[in-house]
């Protein structure tokens, strides 16, 4: 029995399962709370079912995420087995990374042979983004293992003929859809093109089962949306960072359409909560086209590659500007007139802060790299996944596996039976032309999206290899020399793509692969008939070579320790560049605040009410309940001046915290609590007055903090 168990087991696949466990798993009990946004929903979620159901940011269920529940139910049922903790909270993403792993394996197994899926496995445990988001608390890494458990249901129902797997594969995608929306439809072209050549059945039993599958697949996409939908707005949260407090208008714009267009919903001062439209409603993307969790003071801002500065560096004489006029405002907050008198000076400089933070997009990620574009992910284009920021997150292995793709369809003819080879390999090509061309013309989207990408790469890459290694052996002229090709050009594109992180990690990397993978692929070339047992292990060598940098790249969380927990990627990441540490200071909170308005709260809901979620995480972490008034960005606009009057008059809230930089916040519900509230001295709540207080709040990574750029407001009528 033992020997049976021996053989039936891959010892090279249990290795890489437990490679892809390290690199997911290792040091995430070192981050206090994730990203602090998600953190908040969980905690709240694990109050009531109200709660849980609807996603709600807060426990009092005053605003939700910005995402459908299904991830974040998954994370509450962790959280409350293991208690609530960064990593049980990026537990589930962790395991779902090692699962995507395993499932590629016995995806290209029965087709391409155990080689192939061995290599495919190594690849996707190891392409760099996807151990930097599994180890977050963010959702992408889960939506790919769902998404992959559809493609085996896929393939099972196509090789057994089985119209309920066929529907179930659907039904995953629509479980996606539950996830982060529109995302998870990125893959159905795939999925239907596969079912119409590899379903071997007739034309009409064919149409009526996609016909089926797709009313499973809406009717589950839909279902929590149009449920929400449903329900009165004053029975639910509102839900977040949409216009129109639906859950539709949020799938197909923000969570849609905008991704594409790069144009956000509500930009900075437009449409903001309390119907604010202020400057910069021309502004794309954030703050509520941001992901949410991300505040532009948490933003790690890093040093370019090379110690040079990104195209926009121009822009920190403004943001130096931006700073000292904040610092100006806030120092004359001990008379509430001059207070007045700065308020719109304020408000502009936050505007430029905003601003500043959009020009230095390009300067962010990991060790500053200089990737260009908003949120470090280049300049759309034909060949954005080949550009710094985008390249050294997916794309190491690109070349190959474009190679690897050529010499998979070389034989493929529309007149000819197509083998299961083919046919998978037009599936792999289906999942990665479309996602691909998405992320190579979208205007707004994040490096750790990306992540959708490595299925197919990882999948071109194992059964490639095999492909173009049999080319290599049985065919003459160009296709036999697709192998070495491949080789040299994925070796000349990593050395490329090395030039820029020459500061961070020397040369001794670029000549290492640049030498290996040329030898390598030089012997491939000259000494193709000599010895076919000896070229064998020379390919294989040269594979390895091109994955040591990738394998490097991914482990670089674990070396160099996680850098934004809001907005992961991998990199080497340079100690002291400005770059906020894992959890760095998203679950800090003002205690002396929290004594302060404990003490002197009359029993309403609220302890406080902040502009935007940055501010009210931590302490809803904490198990405090703050409202954030407008949502995420603080641009949403739940608010109105006169619902607010009618929740201080109710008991609901009395004191604000208003200022402290961070994005969004309505000027119409900032001028009526100034109006009507009266304004708590510094020293009475934030234990000192002075500035070595404001800057060690100031490290925090979340906006408002403490600092003196606070204000505490009470009111009561």
């Amino acid at each position: 029995m033992k020997k049976f168990m021996y053989k039936r087991m891959d010892l090279i696949l249990l290795g890489i399962i437990l490679l892809s466990a390290f690199l997911n798993i290792y040091n995430i009990w070192k981050n206090d709370y994730a990203n602090a946004y998600y953190t908040a929903a969980v905690k709240s979620m694990l109050e009531n079912f109200h709660n849980f159901f609807y996603a709600s940011f807060d426990p009092a269920g005053f605003v939700t995420v910005d995402k459908p529940p299904l991830t974040f139910w998954i994370q509450t049922l962790s959280a409350a087995i293991f208690g609530l903790h960064g990593w049980s909270v990026m537990l589930p993403q962790a395991l779902a990374g090692v699962g995507s792993v395993v499932l590629l394996y016995f995806l290209l197994k029965p087709t391409f042979g155990i080689t192939g899926a061995r290599i495919a496995s190594l690849t996707m445990a190891i392409t760099p983004i996807v151990p930097a988001i599994s180890r977050s608390n963010n959702i992408d890494s889960m939506l790919v293992f769902t998404l992959l458990i559809g493609v085996w249901m896929l393939f099972k129902g196509v090789r057994k003929n089985k119209a309920i797997w066929v529907i179930g594969a659907f039904a995953m995608i629509g479980l996606g859809f539950n996830m982060k929306m529109m995302q998870a439809f990125m893959v159905a072209p795939a999925f239907y093109l596969f079912y119409i050549t590899a379903a071997k059945v007739k034309w009409k039993k064919k149409i009526g089962i996609l016909a089926s599958a797709t009313v499973v697949m809406m009717a589950l996409s839909l279902s929590w949306a149009v449920v929400v939908d449903s329900v009165s707005a004053d029975n639910r949260p509102y839900m977040g960072s949409s216009q129109m407090n639906s859950v539709l208008e949020l799938a197909f714009g923000y969570n849609g359409v905008a991704r594409l267009t790069g144009q956000g919903q509500g930009t900075p001062g437009g449409g903001g909560a309390g119907g604010d439209k202020g400057n910069g409603a021309e502004v794309q993307a954030p703050p509520n086209g941001m992901e949410q969790g991300e505040a532009p003071e948490g933003m790690p801002s890093g040093t370019p590659p090379n110690g040079q500065g990104g195209p926009n560096q121009a822009n920190d004489t403004n943001t130096t500007n931006s700073d000292n006029s904040a610092s100006n405002d806030s120092s004359n907050t001990d008379s509430s007139s001059t207070q007045d008198s700065t308020n719109s000076e304020t408000q502009t400089s936050e505007g430029n802060e905003q601003r500043d933070f959009l020009n230095r997009g390009d300067q962010g990620g990991p060790g500053g790299q200089n990737g260009g574009g908003m949120f470090n992910t280049g300049t759309p284009g034909f060949f954005r996944l080949f550009q710094i920021g985008l390249a050294d997150q997916i794309s190491w292995v690109l070349p190959f596996a474009l190679f690897g793709c050529v010499g998979l369809l070389s034989g493929i003819r529309l007149r000819k039976q197509w083998s299961d080879e083919e046919k998978e390999s037009l599936f792999w090509l289906a999942w990665l032309g479309p996602v691909g061309a998405f992320f190579s013309i979208a205007g707004f989207f994040h490096q750790y999206y990306l992540i959708m990408l490595a299925p197919p790469i990882a999948a071109f890459v194992g059964a490639g290899w095999v492909k173009l290694f049999k080319l290599y052996q049985t065919e003459k002229g160009f296709k036999s020399m697709l192998l070495p090709i491949a080789i040299l050009a994925t070796t000349a594109f990593e050395v490329f793509t090395l030039k820029s992180y020459i500061d961070q990690i020397g040369m001794v990397w670029s000549i290492g692969v640049g030498v290996a993978g040329t030898l390598l692929s030089l012997a491939l070339f000259f000494f193709k008939q000599k010895e076919k047992r000896a070229t064998y292990f020379v390919s294989l060598a040269a594979l390895i070579a091109i994955l040591v940098i990738p394998a490097f790249w991914a482990s670089t969380p674990i070396i160099y320790g996680d850098g934004n927990s809001v907005m992961p990627a991998a990199g080497p990441t340079t100690m002291g560049n400005g770059n906020m540490k894992m959890g760095e200071g998203q679950n800090s909170i003002n205690e002396n605040l929290v004594s302060y308005l404990k003490k002197h709260s009359d029993g309403e809901t609220y302890l406080f009410a902040t502009s935007n979620a940055s501010s009210a995480a931590p302490y809803i972490i904490e198990g405090e309940t703050v409202m954030a008034m407008g949502g995420f960005s603080g641009s949403d606009p739940i608010l109105t001046t006169e619902k607010l009057e009618e929740m201080v008059k109710n008991n609901e809230v009395k004191y604000f915290l208003i200022g402290g930089g961070g994005p969004g916040g309505s000027s119409d519900l900032q001028t009526w609590i100034k109006e009507h509230g009266e304004e708590v001295p510094q020293e009475e709540w934030n234990g000192t007055s002075s500035n070595s207080d404001s800057d060690s709040n100031s490290n925090s990574g979340m906006p408002g903090r403490g600092g003196q750029s606070e204000t505490l407001y009470k009111v009561e009528l």
